[in-house]
C-alpha cells in the first residue's frame, strides 16, 4: 500500500488528471488544510472525476462540499475490499464533516467486572482498557440498576475498594465489615472465602450478564435442595427467595422466540429532512431480548442506504467491544468485507421478521422523542426541518410555508358548499379559513364545483395582489385535481404554485398529468401534515354544510306558515337563531322582527291550542 500525495502547487484539475485507474481511498481537503471527506473507489480517477462534472443527480450537500475542495490526496490499495477497510479506519480517526458519523455524544451506562483479585461488579460510563470486562451498554440507568440489584441480591460479592491481594489477606491486614454480618459478603478480605469459590460466582455473573440465566438458576436450585436435605431450612428459604428474584427479573424480559439462540438485529430509519439516520440495535439471547438501544447518525454527502447501515453497525459494534453475534438480522444487506464471517439475514417472515419490526418500532419511537424535544426546545429549527422534509417529499423548488387545501361537501346535490383551510409553517391558520357557497353548479358535480371554487379563490387573490400559496392540496383524487389544475392553467399559475391531489382512504398523492399515484412514507411528517390539512378541510366544510342544511330546513318550516315568505323567515332566523327561540318568543318580540300581522300568524302557528283555549273561555286575546 503506497500513499501518493499531490503537490500543493498543482491545480485541482491537474490533481484529478493524475489519479490512477486503480482501487484506493481519496481525501478532499479544504483551504484550511482540513480533511472534509474520505471516500473509497474501485477506480480512483473515474470516481473522483464524477464529483466535478455537472449533474442533476448531485445532492445539494455534494455541491456545497465540492465548492470547498482546495486539494486532494489518495492512497492506492490492492483491492476494493482493502479500500473499504481503510476508508472505515480513516473516517473513524479523522471524522470528516461530510462523512456519515455518529451524532450521539452521550455515554451509555455499562456494568463492569473489574480485573482484580476478587473482582467487583459495578456501574460505569467509562471504558478503560485495563483488562476489565464490560457488559452493555444499557439503554437506561433503570435497566442497568435492576440488573445490578439482581446480581447483588443473588450473589454475595464484595462492594468495598480494598486491595485484596493474596499477600494483603495473608498478613491479616483487614477485618470483616457490616456487609459480612448482614449476609451480603462472605468476607474474602479476612480469608473467609477462597478465591476459587468467589471466581465461580463471578463466572456465573458473567453468563447472566450475557443473557444466559440457566447457570444461575441451576446454582440456586442446587443450593436450595442441598440446604433442605441438610434440614437447614433457613438457608433453603434464602435461596428460594433469590430464585424468586430471578423469576421476577426473567418475567420482565421480552420473550420473542423459543427457537432463536443468539442473534443481533439492526434496523435503519432515514430522515431526509435533516440528513439524519436512526439505527436501532436489539440483542437476543436464548429467545429473550436482553438489550436494545438506538443511535443517531449524520448522513454523509455521498452516502447510500447500505453505507449508512454499515457505518451504524460498525459504530454500535465498537460500543459492544467489537463483538457481533454470528447471525445478524438486517432490513437489507450492508457493504461486504467489513464484518468478517458474520452471516447477515434479511427476513421475509417468521420470528426474525417480527424482531426486525420490533427494532423498527423502537427506532421510530426514538426519532419521535427527538423531534418532540426539538419542537419544545427549538421550535424554529423544528419548523425549518419539517418544511424542508415536505419540500423534498413533494419535489418542490421552495418550502411550502403557505398551504391551502380545498374540499367539497354536498348531500345528494343539495346545499353544495366548499371549504378552504390555510396552514402556515405546517400549522392551522384558522383566521384565514374560508367557506364558499357553490353558485353556478346544479346537482352533485364535484369537478365543476372544484373549478368554480378554485377559480373564485385565486382570481380574487390575483385581483387584490394578495399572497399566493406555495402548495395547494385538493381532497378527492385525480378528477378534482385535474379540475383545479385546469383553472390554475387558465390563470397562468401552473408554474407558480405546486398542486397535488389526495385520494380518499388510502392516502395516495397525485401530481398533475401523472396517472400513477405516489405514496409518501406512512411514518413521515409530510404525510401527517397533509392528512391534517385534509381532515381540517373536511371538518370545516362539513360543519358549514350541516349549518346550512339546518338553516334551510328551519326556513322551510317557517315558510310553511301562511303569509310567511323567505324574507320574513330570514328576518326571524336572524333575530332568534332557532325555531325553539321563535316558539318561546312573545307576540311583542315577534312583532319587532316581522310586524304585528305576521307575528300573530307565527304565534298562532306555534301556540294554536293555547289561543283556542283562551278564546273559548272568554279570555281576551293579547295584542
Amino acid at each position: 500500500m503506497a500513499e501518493n500525495r499531490q503537490q500543493s502547487d498543482m491545480s485541482l484539475k491537474e490533481q484529478v488528471a493524475l489519479l490512477p485507474d486503480t482501487p484506493g481511498v481519496y481525501q478532499f481537503i479544504n483551504r484550511d488544510g482540513e480533511v472534509i471527506y474520505v471516500g473509497k473507489a474501485k477506480n480512483l480517477k473515474r470516481r473522483v472525476s464524477s464529483y466535478f462534472m455537472e449533474s442533476k443527480d448531485h445532492a445539494p450537500k455534494i455541491r456545497v462540499m465540492v465548492r470547498q475542495i482546495a486539494s486532494l490526496r489518495h492512497i492506492d490499495v490492492p483491492t476494493e475490499q482493502d479500500a473499504l477497510l481503510l476508508e472505515n479506519s480513516l473516517i473513524k480517526t479523522i471524522q470528516p464533516r461530510y462523512n456519515t458519523l455518529l451524532k450521539d455524544d452521550k455515554t451509555y451506562p455499562w456494568i463492569v467486572v473489574r480485573n482484580e483479585p476478587f473482582p467487583r461488579v459495578q456501574s460505569t460510563r467509562r471504558r478503560v482498557r485495563d483488562g476489565s470486562q464490560y457488559f452493555g451498554p444499557y439503554s437506561s440507568v433503570t435497566v442497568q440498576k435492576n440488573m445490578l440489584e439482581l446480581l447483588h441480591g443473588i450473589y454475595q460479592i464484595r462492594t468495598c475498594s480494598l486491595n485484596l491481594s493474596p499477600a494483603a489477606i495473608a498478613r491479616g491486614k483487614y477485618g470483616v465489615c457490616l456487609e459480612y454480618h448482614i449476609g451480603n459478603c462472605k468476607g474474602p478480605c479476612a480469608g473467609y472465602q477462597s478465591e476459587e469459590d468467589y471466581a465461580a460466582g463471578i463466572e456465573r455473573i458473567r453468563k447472566t450478564l450475557r443473557g444466559d440465566l440457566r447457570s444461575t438458576r441451576e446454582y440456586l436450585e442446587e443450593q436450595m435442595k442441598s440446604a433442605a436435605a441438610e434440614l437447614n431450612f433457613e438457608a433453603a428459604a434464602h435461596f428460594k427467595n433469590r430464585l424468586a428474584l430471578l423469576d421476577n427479573f426473567e418475567s420482565r424480559s421480552v420473550i420473542v422466540s423459543n427457537t432463536l439462540r443468539r442473534i443481533d438485529v439492526f434496523s435503519l430509519l432515514l430522515d431526509e429532512a435533516d440528513s439524519t439516520a436512526y439505527c436501532n440495535y436489539v440483542k437476543v439471547v436464548d429467545g429473550s431480548i436482553v438489550n436494545s438501544f438506538t443511535v443517531q447518525l449524520s448522513v454523509g454527502a455521498d452516502a447510500d442506504d447500505r453505507e449508512v447501515l454499515s457505518r451504524a453497525i460498525l459504530d454500535i459494534s465498537d460500543r459492544l467491544s467489537g463483538t457481533l453475534a454470528r447471525e445478524v438480522v438486517v432490513p437489507f444487506m450492508p457493504e461486504e468485507g467489513l464484518f468478517g464471517d458474520v452471516r447477515f439475514t434479511v427476513p421475509t417472515r417468521g420470528d426474525r421478521l417480527k424482531l426486525l419490526e420490533f427494532s423498527e418500532r423502537n427506532a421510530r419511537m426514538y426519532r419521535l422523542e427527538k423531534l418532540k424535544n426539538l419542537e419544545i426546545k427549538n421550535p424554529e429549527k423544528h419548523t425549518d426541518r419539517l418544511m424542508e422534509a415536505m419540500r423534498k417529499a413533494l419535489f418542490m423548488e421552495r418550502q411550502p410555508r403557505h398551504i391551502e387545501c380545498f374540499d367539497n361537501s354536498n348531500l345528494q346535490g343539495t346545499n353544495p358548499v366548499a371549504s378552504c383551510v390555510v396552514f402556515r409553517d405546517g400549522k392551522p391558520s384558522r383566521k384565514e379559513y374560508r367557506h364558499f357557497n357553490v353558485k353556478t353548479v346544479e346537482g352533485p358535480d364535484d369537478f365543476a364545483s372544484m373549478r368554480e371554487i378554485v377559480g373564485r379563490r385565486y382570481s380574487r387573490l390575483l385581483a387584490e395582489g394578495a399572497e399566493l400559496p406555495d402548495l395547494i392540496v385538493v381532497d378527492g383524487g385525480k378528477g378534482q385535481l385535474s379540475s383545479a389544475y385546469s383553472v390554475l392553467c387558465d390563470l397562468g399559475l401552473e408554474n407558480r404554485i405546486t398542486i397535488v391531489g389526495l385520494a380518499k382512504r388510502i392516502e395516495e398523492i397525485f401530481f398533475p398529468n401523472d396517472p400513477m399515484p405516489y405514496y409518501l412514507d406512512k411514518t413521515g411528517e409530510p404525510l401527517k401534515v397533509i392528512m391534517h390539512l385534509r381532515d381540517e378541510a373536511h371538518r370545516f366544510g362539513i360543519t358549514f354544510h350541516r349549518d346550512k342544511r339546518s338553516a334551510a330546513f328551519i326556513r322551510t318550516q317557517l315558510e310553511e306558515i301562511e303569509g310567511i315568505g323567505s324574507k320574513s323567515a330570514d328576518l326571524l332566523l336572524k333575530r332568534f337563531r332557532s325555531v325553539n327561540r321563535i316558539r318561546q318568543a312573545t307576540k311583542e318580540q315577534l312583532a319587532d322582527a316581522v310586524g304585528a300581522a305576521k307575528a300573530q300568524r307565527v304565534y298562532v302557528h306555534f301556540h294554536g291550542d293555547e289561543v283556542s283555549s283562551e278564546r273559548s273561555s272568554g279570555t281576551p286575546a293579547d295584542m
